[in-house]
């Protein structure tokens, strides 16, 4: 080959994607650095070779390494394989690029078409190639059609507005975090000598805020009493008007008129209401319905979304919009969707219909449509990407489809001159929930048909006693979507933030609780530099970037203005360095004891404690008092949680066992428990009848 074009994408399985559909014949793979795949092909008489990056090749970096100090304003961008130890296997990927430059004499890019794809092809370019400027292509699906079209009409240069934007989020980004991580972490060894890495961000801080904020709204509530009434006829079920009482005299006083007497129907009312098809998947909300419908959190759906996107199964999910443009095609695409058997009775009723037109919502995206199928269906889809992808499908599909129309019957009953109301809900058509299926969950309660002044038998009635319950905690997908609202941090990093607070043991369990850690990290923070939980701050940093690609700021000005608000929050943490320190230390080992903690020792009556063995890299149970009290218990092979539960059988504590890729499991620390003992036995038993006897 002769002087060929170079196209960069994003990753291997990419590069071979867009290849195949480029080639006039033949795709020839080669091998360089003995692994990194590239792939010659001829398209209309040019020679090709598409290359790969595997996600950032580059990224930022301190240019002058001054140890663990703060504050740090000199970055540069480095390869990333030099910056991180545990980037080394992005080397090889570099050095294929450079040696497949040297032979091109034109470069495309090919990556994502957003801000983060902008950044990695626009780095591979300027420092890989050499070059100042390519030709971009531009896609939202890796069909061959879609790709042919964006190679044929590719733009003649990389997006400079997004390329801008991009790095000046990562440059910013950088900024924050490794300033505040330094300067939390710093703050312990200063306060205790001890080191403790701790770790804050421009989004991650102010994301703790709101959810130490719900933490203490659920600690401070105080309960309020209420009565409510509640009558049972043998027709129906209904509830006093007022439906909570805040005096129980009140209460008693509706009790006492009503208990006992003749109830009768006072008033039936009906009302028909239309009930719009959803919109198309943005991908906020595929996290949100994907979580509520399957429990899969919000990080696993954006993995599982990109792989469906990159072996061609929908179109790019880290999307804004939740729009379908009627540049698609409609037809077309239900057509195509029509081929996959479980959906082909689904589109044919929509592919009789004259005209087809989305219930698109209100978000745009210039970059990409919302999250649909394309169509194609290479292989079955099994478990997570399965469920998935038939979530998506029938998203789009009842996107298209007719208002459901429901009733709502509601029953005005007397009873000793109070009034008691039962409600009941019935779906009369049912429209796009036939679509939708099994995720269009909503309760169906039927009234039995009453008439006006029709009387009721008497069989009870109730006053309940009841208290207001505190807010609920954020769950993993709840969050996203009050990040969205707020406008902090981006489509595509929202569920990493999150991911980040547990690593960090700021957050636990599904719910979201905050540990002792993360409250007392924010009310440290907020005592001495609430700068660093200001949402306020770092949503004008989020409109900035936008600014940028207006053409209304540059990244540099940006920077500027970050530069010298970090200088001042950092000037002031500085004078309360010990002080942040001490609080942080003890805070940390308050929360390590506390998820550490089993239970009492039944010999000595202290802390029965989950310990590692860097001798025999396994976990084990092991009591406080030791040299002391020598109490232990072995634990199989997994993470273990404490539980607060203790064994039915024998009393001992329970902790919960969690292994990869299987469900946890409770697991009682006794060897002698009953349970284990009789279940050794039975195995026992078991291997001698299957041991053959031998005849003498």
């Amino acid at each position: 080959m002769c002087m060929p074009e170079l196209i960069i994408c994003e990753k291997p399985s990419q590069a071979l994607k867009l290849a195949t559909a480029l080639a006039d014949g033949k795709v020839t793979k080669k091998k360089y650095s003995k692994t990194i795949p590239a792939y010659e092909i001829t398209h209309e008489g040019k020679d090709i070779v598409v290359a790969c990056a595997a996600g950032h090749l580059y990224t930022v970096a301190e240019k002058v390494k001054k140890g663990w100090t703060y504050p740090v304003f000199e970055v540069e961008w480095k390869p990333s394989f030099e910056a991180s130890r545990g980037a080394k296997y992005l080397k090889p990927y570099v050095q294929t690029i450079k040696d497949l430059a040297e032979g091109a004499d034109k470069f495309t890019v090919a990556t994502d078409y957003d801000i983060e794809g902008e950044v990695i092809g626009y780095n591979v370019i300027r420092f890989a190639c050499g070059q100042k400027d390519a030709r971009r292509m531009k896609f939202s699906t890796t069909t061959k059609e879609d790709l042919q079209e964006a190679y044929k009409n590719a733009q003649s240069h990389i997006d400079w507005l997004q390329a801008e934007a991009g790095l000046t989020r990562h440059e910013l980004d950088f900024y924050y975090g490794i300033n505040l991580s330094r300067a939390l972490s710093l703050a312990i060894k200063s306060a205790t000598g001890g080191f403790k890495i701790l770790s804050s961000g421009r989004v991650q801080g102010p994301a703790l805020k709101i959810l130490a904020d719900r933490e203490l709204e659920i600690k401070n509530f105080k309960p309020e009493p209420f009565w409510q009434l509640q009558l049972e006829t043998d027709e129906l079920e209904a509830w006093h008007k007022e439906d909570k009482f805040w005096d129980k005299k009140e209460a008693e006083k509706a009790y006492s008129k009503a208990n006992n007497k003749k109830p009768f129907v006072k008033e039936v009312t009906k009302t028909q209401f239309n009930q719009m098809p959803p919109h198309p998947f943005d991908l906020t909300a595929l996290q949100l319905e994907a979580y509520k419908q399957f429990g899969i959190p919000p990080k696993v759906t954006q993995e599982i979304t990109q792989d469906l996107y990159i072996n061609t199964y929908i179109s790019y999910p880290r999307t804004s919009s939740d729009q379908l443009p009627e540049s698609i095609n409609y037809r077309k695409l239900i057509e195509k969707i029509s081929r996959v058997e479980p959906y082909k009775d689904l589109c044919k009723e929509l592919l009789s219909r004259k005209t087809l037109r989305p219930n698109n919502g209100k978000k745009a995206d210039p970059a990409h449509p919302a999250c649909h199928p394309t169509g194609e269906y290479q292989k079955k889809l099994g478990g997570s990407e399965a469920k998935i992808y038939d979530l998506i499908v029938r998203r789009t599909l009842a996107s298209f489809s007719d208002p459901a129309k429901r009733e709502t019957v509601k029953v005005n009953a007397d009873c000793g001159g109070e009034d008691f109301i039962a409600e009941g809900t019935r779906t009369v058509e049912n429209g796009w929930h036939s679509i939708y299926g099994p995720y269009a969950k909503f309760e169906e309660r039927e009234l039995p048909k009453l008439e006006k002044d029709q009387e009721l038998t008497f069989k009870s009635l109730t006053m309940h006693d009841k208290e207001t319950q505190p807010p609920k905690r954020y769950t993993p997908a709840s969050i996203i979507k009050e990040l969205e609202k707020k406008n902090l941090g981006t489509k595509s990093t929202r569920a990493n933030i999150i991911e980040n607070l547990y690593h960090r043991n700021y957050v636990e369990e599904k719910s979201l609780q905050v540990t002792d850690l993360g409250m007392r990290t924010t009310d440290t923070l907020q005592k001495y530099c609430p700068e660093i939980l200001d949402e306020a701050l770092t949503r004008q940093f989020e409109d900035d970037m936008e600014l940028i690609r207006e053409k209304k700021k540059k990244g540099e000005q940006i920077l500027e203005e970050a530069r010298a608000v970090l200088t001042k929050i950092l000037a002031k943490f500085k004078k309360h360095e010990k002080e942040i320190g001490g609080e942080l230390a003890q805070a940390n080992r308050e929360t390590v004891d506390s998820q550490s903690i089993v239970g009492k020792c039944r010999k000595c009556g202290k802390d029965l404690r989950i310990l590692y063995s860097r001798k025999f890299k396994s976990r084990f149970v092991a009591c406080s008092g030791y040299p002391d009290c020598k109490t232990t218990f072995s634990l199989p092979q997994g993470l273990p949680k404490p539980t607060e539960k203790t064994c039915p059988d024998c009393g001992y504590p329970m902790v919960m066992i969690i292994r990869a890729g299987k469900r946890p499991f409770d697991y009682c620390i006794y060897k002698e428990c009953p349970k284990k003992v009789e279940w050794r036995k039975q195995q026992e038993l078991k291997k001698q009848a299957a041991t053959p006897s031998l005849k003498s």
